[in-house]
């Protein structure tokens, strides 16, 4: 089976934060299982080089929007590689590649007749001397009465018009922008209401249910057309005579990224590319609330429009997550700097906390005290304990060698059972109970060993004591293999002491007489004192 998994592309405007690797690791816990299962994968990202956030740092700071997205993409890397992201291609919209490929669909999609130019009102700034393209504007949403940019309101996900704006100001400037008109490309999303209404219905098990309710609340509304030009110096040059001196609107560019960087691989790799993009495909889309539209309608509308009926079978689209109960803000440094924590904590400690109390259905919080809490109840005081309890057993009575035994036959069946159970879950996104599912497993073990009483066994009945080690290391390498795809670098190192190189989705049966190899603590305690560190951090920052 062929799956393809995308994971959102993060603008190159500025630091990632833990709100972003929310809404990312899914992603690469459903690609690490798929690969365990022995499925050919292909899970692609990159960094949005493009569009207006860019462009108003650059300004900021006086440098090329060049620079900028350099700067950002080396760090997006660096810390997706960090956090053990294993995505097979990483790139960039600025390639040439990704440039010349999206030009050729949009020549394509103009030839087919779904792009088409109009005149419409534009904002145009007097002071800046320009016309304002969607970022440059800020006023009030129309719908909800928040704060919002002139492309989409974060507050209730609704794409927007700068026109559509109440109280409307130049980003630049600070004063209120002039109503004049111009010819724009328009993209004739309304041409495919029925094929996305038919996708939605057939996704309607699939999908997450934020993706469900906000595709159906445009579908409902009616899908008007979307202006894909934009009078912009930074960006995708379209090609199309009289509209040179224009660029591509920057989620058109964002979102063909998925298929010209699935392109590259397979040129790259001289692999077949074009299965992913077939109907027997499965394809995974992974991102925040907030992008939901565009992956979910416009772009398999323009994928259907190149000739590519090809629908997402999951969104996997989270909610929000908050940071000591308050929304994260970048412009406010109100935030968890992703290239700060990555040098300082555990990765998988990390991994754990964002999947555990994930934004799956509904926002979840980050805090200092429940991140510090659940690494050393969950990780040290659960996982941790049962490895290395386990192991200082096998070395002090055993010779460190994993002694004779034979397997329980209830729990046997009861990793068997994890096995099929998880992996349903992570088919379907729900990676916050089917981690829950390992951890209840993992304390259950730890009691086991607790009621077994090997300390006293090994000295009154040797066999019986053999019988309790035998089946807590079974259980040990089972669980650790369960969990690769959530905890890969702690579950690597496990299977290193086990001297295991089995990594497929299916119980692993263990053999006697096998040396343990030298092992370590898993997961350090953490000081509880960095509770009050890392806050006073945030107040101060």
């Amino acid at each position: 089976m062929s799956i393809l998994i995308g994971g959102a592309w993060p603008y190159a405007n500025g630091s990632l934060h833990l709100g972003h690797i929310a809404a990312l690791l899914p992603g690469d816990v459903i690609a690490r299982y798929y690969r365990s299962k022995g499925e050919d994968v292909l899970y692609v990202s990159g960094s949005d080089c493009h569009g207006t956030p860019i462009s108003i740092r650059a300004k900021d700071e006086k440098v090329t929007p060049q620079e900028i997205a350099e700067r950002y993409h080396k760090e997006f890397q660096y810390c997706f590689n960090k956090l053990d992201f294993s995505y097979d291609y990483y790139s960039r919209t600025d390639s040439v590649h990704h440039k010349e490929e999206v030009q050729s669909i949009i020549k394509t999609l103009y030839d087919n007749g779904f792009i088409y130019e109009k005149e419409v009102d534009q904002l145009y700034c007097s002071s800046c001397n320009q016309f304002l393209p969607d970022r440059f504007v800020e006023g009030i949403c129309p719908k909800c009465k928040s704060i919002a940019r002139g492309d989409q309101c974060d507050t209730c996900s609704t794409i927007l018009d700068p026109l559509d704006l109440c109280d409307r100001k130049c980003k630049l400037c600070g004063d209120e922008p002039k109503v004049k008109t111009g010819n724009q490309l328009f993209f004739a999303l309304s041409k495919f209401q029925d094929v996305l209404r038919a996708n939605l219905e057939n996704s309607r098990d699939y999908w997450r249910l934020n993706a469900i309710n906000n595709t159906e609340r445009y579908l409902n509304e009616g899908l008007h057309d979307r202006a894909i030009s934009r009078d912009l110096p930074w960006g995708i040059d379209l090609p199309l005579k009289g509209y040179e001196d224009k660029k591509l609107y920057v989620w058109i560019d964002a979102v063909l990224g998925y298929f010209t960087v699935s392109k590259r691989w397979g040129i790259e790799n001289n692999r077949d590319w074009e299965h992913f993009w077939s109907k027997d495909s499965t394809t995974y889309f992974v991102h925040g609330k907030d992008n939901i539209p565009f992956h979910s309608l416009i772009f398999p509308a323009l994928l259907n429009g190149i000739g590519y009926e090809i629908n997402p079978d999951r969104i996997i689209s989270s909610e929000y997550i908050t940071l000591e109960g308050k929304k994260i803000s970048t412009s406010n440094n109100w935030a968890v700097w992703v290239n700060d924590v990555i040098e300082k904590y555990n990765v998988d400690a990390l991994r754990y906390f964002l999947i555990a109390n994930g934004p799956e259905k509904r926002d979840t919080n980050f805090s200092w005290r429940e991140f510090i809490n659940s690494n050393n109840g969950e990780l040290l005081g659960a996982y941790g304990n049962l490895v290395n309890r386990t192991l200082t057993f096998v070395k002090k009575f055993f010779d460190n060698r994993i002694p004779k035994g034979e397997v329980d036959d209830e729990i046997k069946r009861t990793i068997e059972n994890l096995y099929h159970e998880v992996g349903i879950k992570i088919e379907g996104g729900n990676l916050k109970s089917a981690i829950e599912q390992i951890f209840d497993f993992i304390r259950s073990i730890n009691k086991y060993f607790d009621e077994e009483t090997p300390w006293i066994t090994v000295n009154t009945n040797n066999n019986e004591c053999r019988t309790t080690i035998y089946n807590c290391l079974f259980c040990i390498v089972n669980v650790t293999n369960l969990l690769n795809p959530f905890l890969p670098a702690s579950s690597q190192k496990v299977k290193g002491w086990f001297s295991c190189s089995e990594s497929s989705w299916k119980l692993i049966n263990l053999v006697s007489e096998i040396e343990i190899g030298e092992f370590s603590i898993l997961f350090e305690r953490l000081d509880k004192k960095l509770i009050e560190e890392e806050v006073a951090k945030l107040n101060r920052d």
